[in-house]
């Protein structure tokens, strides 16, 4: 049974829509990410901010669901609004579910509540304890649509979202769901900056993945939002795979075997072999241990090599929206309106690392094939050793 992602919404540094996403990755514009003040102590960090103008929560649900998070949610999912009314209508409310990875949902509001909370020994009045509960975007979202299927949240770290496109696909094979909204939105906020910073594991310049001048990551945000079915669509999700090595809380598995082991099983569930894949967008974080372990592990995978890039160098990463962000890459190289059909480029400062297996990274302009079918990969790793590896491609 196929699953088919047959519409995305998009919103991150890039801008918000498909179309001003396409524009600014397949340029390789970094512009995006911007140097700001306020969030460490005396410290500037550059921070992938979505700067567009995000819509109004609707008026029924302000006083329960008004957090940044939310309104990033729903200016991804008002692009495809259409779409998902045209599935309600079609399938029923009942019939359609909302799947959400996330991480820091509503956490910043609810810090702004908590140091009320230390100063003033009470609660501030626009307190909510559910901003920061992690099915709270796909509650918010199902309420807005007022959907009655399966609605609930995912939240692995950084392959959440990723791991919604595979729960989805799931509802569907299962005969749970005859649509599934799902995607993952995650937005900027003091927790995970400071976590980061105290792991010494973010950059203070733009991050450049695998590079031998890596210092670490870059934190943006984002929300995507793909309309998933089982009737044939512009994209199809051909295979997906997952690992959890639970190496160690934060650092990955050093030779790469989880990752290895998910891509294998994405690639024996898409039926495909190695060579067959087009293009792998890396989860290429920039830290010294993520790089060098999924170098090692790509090596293996694909020993002829395959195009690749990490496209966080752009985007920042979006943490636990970084999955399904990536995928929207590959879908839009796949639907992209030109012949050539644009691939995201690697954007860093071309200091290869001698101590890392050799990448075959694209550059701007590069391409798809013009025929044949088309499959790209797309690899996310998190915290805890959890793995998770997409494959996108023309329906089949």
């Amino acid at each position: 049974m196929g699953a088919y992602l047959n519409a995305l919404g998009v919103i991150c540094t890039f801008g918000a829509g498909k179309l001003a996403v396409a524009e600014a990755l397949f340029a390789g514009n970094d512009a995006g990410l911007r140097s700001e003040s306020g969030w460490l102590p005396d410290h500037a960090v550059p921070l992938g901010r979505v700067r567009t103008a995000l819509p109004p929560i609707p008026l029924a649900l302000a006083s329960t669901r008004d957090n940044r998070n939310n309104r990033l949610l729903l200016a991804a999912a008002q692009e495809i609004e259409i779409d998902i009314q045209t599935a309600i209508t079609r399938f029923g409310s009942e019939r359609i579910g909302v799947v959400l990875g996330t991480s820091t949902t509503g956490i910043e509001e609810a810090t702004h509540g908590i140091g009320h909370y230390q100063r003033e020994s009470a609660w501030p009045a626009d307190y909510r304890y559910a901003h920061q509960e992690l099915g709270a975007p796909a509650e918010f979202l199902a309420e807005w649509l007022d959907l009655a299927g399966p609605c609930y949240g995912i939240s692995t770290a950084c392959t959440s979202s990723a791991r919604a496109l595979m729960s989805a696909r799931r509802l569907l094979q299962l005969g749970i769901c005859d649509a599934v909204l799902c995607g993952g939105v995650d937005t900027l906020a003091r927790l995970p900056i400071h976590g980061f910073h105290a792991l010494e594991a973010m950059d203070d310049a733009r991050c450049e993945p695998f590079s031998q001048n890596r210092r670490g990551i870059n934190i943006g945000e984002a929300a995507v939002l793909f309309l998933m079915t089982r009737e044939p669509g512009p994209v199809q999700l051909l295979g997906s795979g997952a690992s959890a090595d639970a190496h160690h809380m934060s650092s990955p598995e050093p030779s790469g075997l989880g990752a290895k082991h998910a891509m294998q099983a994405a690639l024996a569930q898409a039926g495909l072999d190695a060579t067959q894949i087009d293009y792998l967008n890396l989860h290429g974080t920039a830290t010294e241990h993520n790089d060098r372990m999924e170098s090692r592990a790509v090596a293996e995978v694909f020993p002829d090599g395959v195009r690749c890039s990490s496209t966080k160098s752009l985007t920042g990463h979006t943490l636990a929206a970084a999955g399904a962000l990536e995928a929207a890459f590959c879908w839009l190289s796949l639907t992209d309106d030109r012949a050539a059909r644009r691939l995201p480029p690697q954007v860093w400062d071309g200091a290869a690392d001698p101590e890392l297996p050799p990448l075959s990274f694209t550059r701007v302009g590069d391409h798809l094939p013009a025929s044949g079918a088309r499959r790209l990969m797309s690899n996310s790793f998190a915290f805890g050793g959890n793995n998770a590896c997409l494959i996108l491609g023309d329906p089949i």
